[in-house]
């Protein structure tokens, strides 16, 4: 009876919520469309204060201290303020009076998450619409091998990030490969296609051939060690300090002859050290080495040629002079030179 009584319970409430609905096969409702919030609905604002907070690694710091100020004015045209405290290298953002959406907090939180994940700043402001979302994908833990993690990583990204280029068109989201995580951006319907990318792909007629499992990854060159002979026997032990002391008999020394040999060495190098430096100093004082004298032929050589150098120029000064008297001719002077006295003025009584 008791079993009889659950299957009649069970056939009652089986697929009770699965009856078809009018509105479900309508093609004029839009079932992903997100209506725009409207600050009227929330005139009143928030009454208690809402915060996220999150980390981010240190190579990110000098790009968001550049780009806070553009984070900080998109937040605050919705009512959200934020914080980036480098010192404890995390970003904080929260609700203020002049909140009026109750969801833009989450979508805030969204927003610091995506810029942790390098996604640059431009782009992650755009999670603050209504019709964007996104989804941060952990890839680190699927894999436990970190060269085959890599080279699947390398799989979806593609030679030349082509395959993620085709993901990008085809969901029509925006995905960013960093590290351990995938950060994606884009409407609920593109995110939903990121996850069944393959058959997508295999649609397209001129990629329906494809091997889209294996890509052209750069292997790591593994160095062939080379082989040392077998031998049995273990390797002989290295010496010990104290067997080292034992050899040169340093280890039967009393205390005061130890100190005693410590101190001469120490004074065997200071002195090594300041015959060292002093020879440095009278480097400084060294005269340089003058230039060897030269042969008497070659400096009576030498006089000759000034001598007729010399001579050269009085020539030419000679017959500059010449020139310039033949040019500047005195009219008397020449009359003089005739024979022709020239005539004179009777001076005046």
């Amino acid at each position: 009876m008791g079993e009889n009584m659950e299957k009649t319970v069970n056939k009652k409430h089986k697929g009770k919520h699965d009856k078809p609905k009018p509105w479900d096969e309508d093609p004029n409702i839009d079932h992903w469309k997100v209506e725009k919030f409207d600050p009227f609905w929330n005139e009143g604002g928030m009454l208690e204060v809402s915060s996220f907070s999150t980390l981010f690694p240190q190579y990110r710091e000098k790009y968001l201290q550049e780009a806070w100020p553009m984070v900080k004015g998109a937040l605050k045209e919705y009512g959200v303020s934020c914080e980036l405290n480098l010192v404890e290298g995390s970003m904080t953002v929260s609700t203020t009076r002049k909140t009026r959406d109750p969801y833009i907090i989450v979508k805030a939180r969204d927003l610091i998450r995506l810029l942790s994940r390098s996604v640059p700043a431009p782009q992650a402001i755009k999670i603050l619409d209504d019709e964007m979302q996104c989804d941060i994908i952990k890839i680190g833990n699927l894999v436990r091998n970190k060269e085959r993690f890599v080279k699947r990583r390398q799989h979806l990204v593609g030679p030349n990030s082509s395959t993620l280029k085709a993901l990008e068109i085809l969901t029509g989201c925006y995905i960013l490969v960093q590290g351990n995580t995938v950060a994606a951006m884009g409407s609920f319907k593109g995110l939903k296609q990121i996850l069944m990318v393959k058959k997508e792909l295999e649609k397209d007629p001129a990629l329906a051939n494809e091997n889209w499992d294996r890509k052209n990854v750069k292997q790591k060159k593994v160095k062939s060690k080379e082989k040392k002979p077998y031998t049995p026997f273990p390797p002989p032990p290295q010496p010990s300090k104290i067997d080292k002391l034992l050899e040169s008999g340093e280890y039967f020394l009393s205390e005061r002859k130890k100190e005693s040999k410590k101190w001469q060495e120490k004074q065997e190098k200071q002195a090594e050290k300041t015959a060292e430096n002093k020879r440095k100093r009278d480097a400084a004082f060294i005269p340089p080495e003058e230039p060897s004298r030269q042969n008497s032929s070659e400096a009576e050589d030498k006089t000759n040629d000034v001598a007729a150098m010399a001579k050269s120029l009085k020539e030419k000064a000679k017959k500059l002079r010449k020139q310039k008297f033949a040019e500047n001719i005195n009219p008397e002077e020449y009359i003089a030179a005739s024979g022709e006295k020239p005539s004179k003025k009777k001076k005046s009584k």
